[in-house]
């Protein structure tokens, strides 16, 4: 599983829409979003750099937390 911290995030609008990009990811199996704690967990095969990419195209601010 990767954990990661995810800023910007106001609204649940803006969980749905992070929670979506991740989910596009090749290889994501499952991603959970917590829009208070300001973080999402994704299980599957794709890597850090995707993730982390996707959530910024997104428009928010992204980065692995340590397990």
């Amino acid at each position: 599983m990767t954990r990661l911290k995810v800023d910007g995030m106001t609204c649940n609008h803006c969980r749905a829409a992070v929670k979506d990009a991740l989910e596009s990811v090749v290889g994501v199996k499952t991603a959970t979003v917590d829009l208070e704690g300001g973080f999402a967990e994704v299980e599957g095969s794709a890597g850090a750099e995707a993730l982390i990419a996707a959530v910024q195209e997104e428009g928010y601010q992204a980065a692995v937390t340590p397990d």
